[in-house]
């Protein structure tokens, strides 16, 4: 049982194969459906789902800061 909950907390910060999939087939048919460039449509489409599950992270993590603290992390560069 400890191990689906941690696959469950895993799979919230990445995108799940079939997300990959589905938008690899959307850019496919976007590009007007030529064949031959499925391993770019699947590596377009994983890099695009990465970029807005770590922007909905970090959106989460902005959102549950304390008002008026400050935070360490805040100030790296």
């Amino acid at each position: 049982m400890l191990r689906s909950s941690t696959t469950e907390q895993v799979s919230k910060n990445v995108p799940t194969p079939e997300e990959i999939r589905q938008r690899a087939y959307e850019i496919h048919i976007e590009r007007g459906g030529f064949h031959g460039c499925d391993m770019d449509d699947l590596l377009q489409a994983e890099h695009e789902l990465q970029e807005k599950y770590n922007k909905n992270s970090g959106a989460i993590t902005r959102k549950t800061k304390p008002e008026g603290g400050t935070n360490a992390r805040t100030t790296k560069q």
